[in-house]
């Protein structure tokens, strides 16, 4: 069976008319709440990184697999092979709907490098400390991106201090990002070899 991901599937339904604006508005919610839903018997299945594949492909996000170039953002065409084949390597989370109640989904990955949270309308704080909690990512990841994501404060930046191979930060369009001088101080003190590119007003 073939799944549609979330931008065909809102192709789709926004061309029914029967969908006011309004009334669409709690079920996108809804359905992205779905999108995010762990399923821990799935991850047992197929490996994280390929349930992982799914949960953020499902969700407009785009992975790139360990030894490929070319970013894969269609679910329906993620690559099949033995289990544990295929690594992540890299995630680009622009303008997905990739939440919160989602990331059990990276407690298993092992590679990846760089992550990229650009426009993503759901990612908050409680996300970028979920995100520096998990050891997997402390060790492997050294390049990030968090841009025009609006839930974002000061203390989910600071929280990014324990990702202790992180060496390359962009940081971009954080309106509610305040003490921004304190703020990268407190990283650059906890990792003197970071290398932090800001762009924030």
């Amino acid at each position: 069976m073939r799944l549609l991901s979330k931008a065909a599937l809102q192709t789709v339904l926004s061309s029914q008319k029967t969908l006011s604006l309004e009334g669409s508005r709690p079920f996108w919610g809804w359905l992205n709440a779905v999108f995010n839903k762990v399923d821990y018997e799935r991850i047992k299945a197929v490996g994280p990184d390929r349930a992982a594949a799914e949960w953020l492909t499902r969700c407009g996000a785009k992975v790139r697999f360990q030894g490929f170039d070319r970013w894969q953002h269609d679910y329906n065409g993620l690559p099949t092979g033995p289990l544990g084949r295929y690594k992540i390597q890299g995630i680009d989370a622009t303008d997905s709907c990739i939440m919160y109640k989602g990331f059990d989904h990276l407690d298993g990955l092992e590679h990846v490098e760089e992550l990229k949270l650009n426009k993503s309308m759901y990612i908050e704080d409680a996300c970028l400390e979920r995100i520096s909690t998990i050891e997997n990512l402390q060790a492997s990841l050294y390049k990030m991106e968090v841009v025009s994501c609006g839930n974002v404060t000061d203390k989910g930046i600071i929280a990014l201090h324990k990702l202790r191979s992180l060496e390359h930060l962009y940081l971009s369009d954080l309106p509610g990002v305040v003490e921004k001088e304190k703020t990268v101080e407190r990283l650059q003190t906890a990792l003197p070899g970071l290398d932090i590119e800001l762009d924030l007003v």
